[in-house]
């Protein structure tokens, strides 16, 4: 097979600017003002980035070959599977805290805004360690097993934002306001900048993510170690976060098998890595394993819950 053309700083910069473009229309014309996201609406704008990443998969095709193109489906799959988990933290937070259905999609612009600025920075110094030492691509292989039967074992103990540091130490030294502000994330208080409490629920969203990054990141290096699928593929999955979100967000009891499925794809991709170039599995049938392993544990889960019964512990 030909070496794929190269990818220039030209490309990188210019989906970011795409990238850039479509996150201010999204919130400067489409969601400007608080409102609540309908169901309708979720499922076109979850249809809608699907569709824009399966055309940058078509680009991908085209302009390198089959076999990338192939590699940054397997990493979105994988990438889209690990944020559905993410969903399901995240709804909890929003009960929690009891977050207005109106700014929960303000929440969610800002804290995807600031997971794409985190998980490129950690992608970037993920290839350059990989690379480096490509022992690392067994460590990681190895993490990603202990991850995945560790989630199938154990349960979620709920959210805790007194457990966060993070949240801990905005408390200890920044003022925040007894009550929620609106939309706002600060408000002026007593005569001084105070943080809202819908910062704290914007940090609790920030670290979650953090969390989550250290299983779906190792997981995509499993997939691929070319930094631009695995950013891109990691954009698009992420920028479908939101509506996915409201897309799933009232319907957590049809996806309580889901879990196990993620945690097949986690050991699956952790062993592909400890294997190395001892055990080479195509492209293709990565694809069509983590496909099949997610839309198996869907399925699974809706069936389930159609029949009333109920999850196993």
């Amino acid at each position: 097979m030909p070496a794929a053309p190269h990818i220039s700083l030209w490309h990188w910069a210019g989906f970011v600017c795409c990238i850039l473009v479509m996150l201010a229309l999204d919130l400067g014309v489409f969601h400007r003002s608080a409102r609540v996201v309908r169901f309708r609406e979720a499922v076109g704008w979850t249809l809608l980035w699907a569709c824009l990443a399966m055309l940058f998969a078509g680009y991908i095709y085209r302009f390198q070959n089959a076999e990338n193109a192939a590699l940054f489906v397997t990493g979105y799959i994988v990438e889209v599977s690990l944020s559905m988990d993410n969903v399901f933290v995240i709804a909890l937070i929003f009960r929690y805290f009891q977050v207005d259905t109106r700014h929960q999609h303000r929440v969610l612009f800002w804290g995807i805004l600031g997971a794409l600025v985190m998980r490129g920075a950690l992608i970037c110094g993920g290839s350059l360690l990989v690379a480096q030492w490509k022992w690392l691509l067994e460590v990681l292989g190895a993490f990603l097993v202990f991850t995945g039967v560790k989630m199938l074992v154990t349960d979620s103990d709920g959210v805790h934002p007194e457990r966060n540091p993070i949240i801990r130490l905005a408390r200890r030294f920044c003022p925040i306001t007894p009550d929620y502000v609106g939309q706002q994330f600060v408000a002026r208080w007593d005569n001084v900048l105070a943080l809202t409490p819908l910062a704290i629920v914007l940090i609790m969203v920030e670290t979650t993510d953090l969390v989550f990054a250290t299983d779906s990141l190792p997981a995509i290096f499993g997939v691929t170690q070319d930094a631009f699928i695995i950013f891109t593929s990691n954009v698009f999955a992420i920028l479908g976060l939101r509506s996915l979100y409201f897309l799933l967000a009232e319907a957590l009891d049809c996806f309580s098998h889901l879990k196990y499925g993620l945690s097949l794809v986690l050991v699956f991709i952790g062993i592909r890595m400890i294997a190395g170039n001892r055990l080479h599995i195509p492209t293709n049938i990565t694809l069509i394993t983590v496909a099949g392993i997610i839309l198996g544990s869907i399925l699974l889960s809706v069936l389930l819950a159609r029949r009333g019964r109920k999850p196993r512990e």
